[in-house]
């Protein structure tokens, strides 16, 4: 049976688009507590990383996908918004730039380990202080790296260079050619 690590409603529907039959585990693990301890772009990995060794501890006849996504602005690494007024800190900081967005996974069966990192470009369009108010309004961003989801009917994003589902937080693409291959 294949486990997902993960409590998210975006990665269990993209998943789908892969694998017909699966279940979803919330794995137990702080993805504040390596905040400034690894650099950027080593972060989404090892939490990836954390998450599926944690399912996969106590499942271990069982495959299990681990995923972690992170968005990069600046130099500083975006995870999920604290509260309204960091979501609208993390908004602001984005509005106008070009940030990455860097979705890692990591497959594990008895078989084979498998860790990835896929990265995407996103530029944002200029948001007023009003855009961004009405955007976490609208749509409670608080479970979202970065503050926003890609699949969100807001003008946002001005466009996007990579994956599309990689910015929404699985890199189904990358998956199928590495993991689920057809």
């Amino acid at each position: 049976m294949l486990i997902l690590a993960s409590a998210s409603p975006r990665r269990r529907e993209l998943l789908r688009k892969l694998v017909p039959s699966f279940i979803a585990v919330v794995p137990y693990v702080d993805e504040r507590a390596m905040d400034g301890v690894r650099k950027p772009k080593d972060l989404s990995t090892e939490e990836a990383r954390l998450k599926a060794y944690e399912v996969f501890s106590m499942n271990p006849d069982d495959e299990v996908l681990g995923c972690d996504t992170i968005v990069i602005c600046d130099g500083e690494v975006l995870g999920k918004p604290k509260d309204k007024e960091d979501a609208f800190r993390m908004l602001r900081k984005q509005s106008g730039k070009s940030t990455k967005v860097l979705s890692s996974y990591t497959y594990i069966s008895k078989q084979k380990e498998i860790t990835r990192t896929v990265t995407s470009k996103v530029v944002f369009n200029e948001l007023s202080d009003e855009d961004i108010n009405a955007y976490i309004e609208k749509f409670q961003p608080f479970d979202k790296a970065g503050s926003y989801g890609i699949q969100d009917d807001f003008p946002l994003i001005k466009k996007i260079e990579g994956s599309y589902y990689n910015v929404m937080g699985l890199p189904v693409e990358d998956l199928e050619e590495h993991v689920f291959k057809r």
